[in-house]
């Protein structure tokens, strides 16, 4: 499917899979690794994939408790021209390194962002070592349970200011 990403089916099912995705060099989140839950629905590509972060994440555009993204163009401006690997090495790389604590879905991180940058920052990397090293993302994930009334990519909406430029960071 895509270079340099692990992929992992959920239970051989072809539409659901976990992608291991690393945190944009040069961001809070470098050095960090994620399960990324994907679900590719019937109408895939024209309707958008289903995503979610599987560990936990401080951001203020990720539900803490779902790992649901707000991000308006995989959840209001999905486009048939989209694929996987946009979503992985432009989509969620930019939202990592833009959080717009504006229009939230975790309003603790929103709020420690604007009040206090330099705890913010820190509580970022405290998140990484403790839910995304690398050598506990890596085990299996067949068994996990998901809470799909709570994912935002799959119709809730969030506000238009998330639009990334389509631009990968270098």
């Amino acid at each position: 499917m895509m270079n340099d990403y692990v992929v992992e089916t959920i239970n051989d099912i072809l539409n659901e899979f976990i992608v291991g995705f690393h945190g944009p060099k040069e961001s809070l989140y470098e050095g960090g690794v994620w399960k990324i839950r994907v679900e590719l629905p019937d109408a895939y590509p024209y309707k958008s994939p289903s995503i979610r972060f599987v560990n936990k994440i401080l951001h203020p555009n990720v539900d803490e408790t779902s790992g649901s993204v707000c991000l308006d163009v995989i959840n209001q401006s999905w486009s048939p021209m989209f694929d996987l690997l946009n979503i992985f090495e432009v989509f969620l790389p930019q939202l990592l390194l833009y959080p717009n604590p504006s229009h939230p879905l975790n309003r603790d991180a929103a709020s420690l962002m604007m009040k206090d940058r330099k705890q913010y920052d820190q509580k970022v990397k405290e998140f990484c070592e403790l839910y995304a090293k690398k050598e506990d993302i890596m085990k299996p994930t067949a068994g996990e349970e998901t809470d799909d009334d709570e994912d935002v990519t799959d119709g809730e909406t969030c506000s238009s200011d998330d639009e990334i430029d389509g631009r990968a960071d270098p």
